[in-house]
């Protein structure tokens, strides 16, 4: 399994965890700070194209981080999907990033370069982050008078290779020129409009550009791990779970997951329409099992503290292939149903005439029962009542912890 991002709070406890984010925080600060951005008439000048100190520090970072990232998820040694995105919600984002912009224009700052000033004692900056904590106030107070227009063109955890529908390298190398353009165009912005110097052209800002285009064009050369290839990492460990029976879940312990509220039971069953249409548990999702990698990307984003993910189909192989996918792509607490729908009508659906064992020995992942017509969840064994039923059954389901945002700003 990647290394990274590490699981802190595992690894050193909350207290150990929230010494790490202390330490990082002041590191960030303490760049800021050096780097001027204390100062609100230095981050003002940005808009008045004198000073675009803040276009290449940030820019700067943002490529530096971008090329490290998918150079460390193109050798395995981070996991991409474990890093939080936020979501998109294209027009409120908009909107709020043009208030924020005129904000920052009228304020000198943003939210975070305001602490920053806060942190050395500076006035406006003081100002600047209580009017902040007034605007956050009153957004709280009113944003359920816009909640339609606020939770409007959600887009998911959109990015730009997902939007352009271009390989990550080859976005990685094209943000970095256009990055390596906009430094170039900013110095002569710079030179016309607030009478800098030209700057020195020196070894150490070559070799910079240099490792940075090289990194980039490592990233496209490499490209970014399959689905199989990130089961082949995996497999090792993966593969024990599935032969040690950790993952295959008893019909009973489904039926008593499906009946505790501090759960929320989403089923999966990955068979063919056809069999799905003849019988299937009931809110049990269909998604086939070719449908598995479009689906995701949705079910890890929309996948809560609580959610259980469990699949199922005729006994355990579609099944079984459905988890190492989803697996592979760090979806957490994904179970399958031991002995898949046909193990679940031997412990549930004994009693229904309707619902007869096959006369002939079935194949391999096919039904072991034949139905009177094809009736879907409406049939007894489709939903029942858990406190008719005593079984007696090993617990498997373990939440992981999953892994998303611990807060959020901008520099």
């Amino acid at each position: 399994m990647p290394p990274f991002p590490l699981p802190l709070d595992a690894m050193i406890g909350h207290y150990g965890a929230y010494a790490v984010y202390l330490a990082i925080g002041f590191a960030f600060g303490y760049v800021l700070e050096i780097s001027g951005f204390a100062i609100s008439t230095r981050l003002a000048a940005q808009f008045y194209l004198k000073d675009m100190t803040v276009l290449k520090v940030m820019f700067t970072a943002i490529i530096v981080a971008m090329v490290l990232i998918f150079f460390s998820t193109a050798i395995g040694l981070l996991d991409f999907n474990l890093v939080w995105v936020n979501t998109t919600y294209l027009w409120p984002g908009i909107v709020g990033g043009l208030i924020m912009g005129v904000g920052f224009i009228v304020g000198g700052f943003c939210p975070g370069t305001s602490l920053v000033s806060v942190a050395t004692l500076k006035i406006d900056g003081m100002f600047f982050a209580l009017g902040t904590l007034f605007g956050i106030f009153i957004f709280g107070e009113t944003v359920h008078l816009i909640e339609e227009f606020w939770n409007s063109s959600y887009y998911g955890r959109l990015t730009l290779m997902d939007w352009l529908n271009l390989p990550t390298g080859v976005v990685v190398l094209g943000v970095v020129l256009m990055a390596l353009a906009m430094f170039w165009a900013g110095e002569k912005l710079e030179q016309h409009f607030g009478g800098i110097e030209k700057p020195r052209r020196t070894w150490g800002r070559y070799a910079g550009i240099g490792a940075l285009v090289a990194g980039a064009l490592l990233v496209v050369l490499l490209g970014q791990p399959t689905t199989e290839a990130k089961w082949a990492r995996l497999a090792p460990e993966k593969e024990a779970l599935l032969e040690a029976r950790a993952v295959q879940i008893h019909p009973g312990e489904l039926l008593a997951s499906l009946a505790d509220d501090q759960l929320q039971v989403v089923m999966l069953d990955v068979r063919d329409e056809a069999d799905y249409n003849l019988f299937h548990l009931r809110r049990a999702e269909h998604l086939p099992l070719d449908e598995v990698d479009a689906a995701i990307p949705d079910l890890r984003l929309n996948s809560t503290v609580n959610t259980v993910y469990v699949l199922m189909s005729n006994d355990e192989s579609a099944a079984t292939e459905a988890w190492k996918r989803m697996a592979a792509e760090s979806v957490p607490n994904v179970y399958i149903l031991e002995g898949g729908i046909n193990e679940w009508l031997v412990t549930f659906g004994h009693d229904d005439p309707t619902v007869q064992p096959t006369p002939t020995p079935p194949v391999d992942d096919e039904l072991h029962y034949v139905f009177a017509s094809a009736l879907g969840d409406r049939y007894a064994a489709a939903d029942p009542d858990p406190h008719h039923y005593e079984i007696e059954y090993t617990p498997k389901i373990k939440l992981q912890i999953k892994r998303g945002a611990s807060g959020g700003g901008c520099g």
